[in-house]
């Protein structure tokens, strides 16, 4: 039995895993799935990356969980990886699903050009609101899948994109597996290129868009669970 923390990307929460969370538990396994302040249930709570942080840190040990695989998508690999390192010896593993991940002292909107995010927020308050359905296209998506994500989304706080990583260790000193979805494009992004060459990440391929949590549930249940035995 493994103990997975499962964090959606931007705009999305703990709903997002659902299917995931059910694969996971009728195959016996404990699975928490956290929604971010400032999303989904949490929508108003004043929150920056450094927030999302510490609600994953304090998820973990409010519950007091060990031997944690702890799962970031998108987005949030970001604050998922920074966690990671906090938690210490709670920690099994870390999985980065189709994310970004914390470069120290670098943003989320550092890592890609970004300058359509920065204009969106200066537009909306500060928050970054939920995609066009039309964005979703060609990401094994059904127009069913689309409607969910888009109506039950929820603006992402700016300040979570914007705020700097903080990093104690090199990225290399997680044990991590990296899943990269090739529908959303089939290059790494940087440091996940050099840690893959250097044989420190696992990295494994889905043949499926960037939310496989909704596209391909089951699969991506079989190779979270394959990864935690990597542990």
């Amino acid at each position: 039995m493994t103990r997975f923390v499962v964090v959606a990307g931007a705009w999305l929460g703990a709903w997002a895993w659902d299917e995931v969370v059910s694969e996971l538990r009728g195959a016996g396994h404990e699975v928490h799935a956290l929604s971010l302040s400032g999303l989904a249930e949490k929508q108003g709570v004043p929150a920056g990356q450094q927030t999302h942080v510490q609600d994953i840190v304090d998820e973990i040990e409010r519950l007091d969980l060990r031997g944690v695989v702890l799962v970031g998508h998108s987005y949030s690999g970001v604050p998922v990886g920074q966690a990671a390192e906090r938690i210490g010896d709670r920690l099994a593993r870390v999985v980065f699903v189709d994310a970004n991940v914390p470069v120290d002292g670098e943003s989320f909107l550092d890592s890609f050009p970004s300058d359509f995010i920065r204009k969106s927020l200066d537009e909306n308050g500060g928050d970054w609101p939920p995609l066009d359905p039309a964005d979703y296209a060609g990401q094994d998506l059904t127009d069913e899948q689309i409607t969910r994500i888009v109506t039950e989304g929820t603006p992402h706080p700016g300040a979570a994109l914007t705020e700097p990583a903080v990093l104690a260790y090199p990225l290399a000193d997680l044990p991590a597996t990296y899943i990269k979805c090739l529908l959303d494009g089939d290059e790494l992004p940087a440091p996940v290129d050099e840690l893959v060459e250097r044989g420190r990440w696992e990295l494994v391929r889905m043949n499926t868009g960037h939310w496989p949590m909704f596209s391909q549930p089951s699969e991506l249940a079989r190779i979270l669970v394959e990864s935690a035995t990597r542990s």
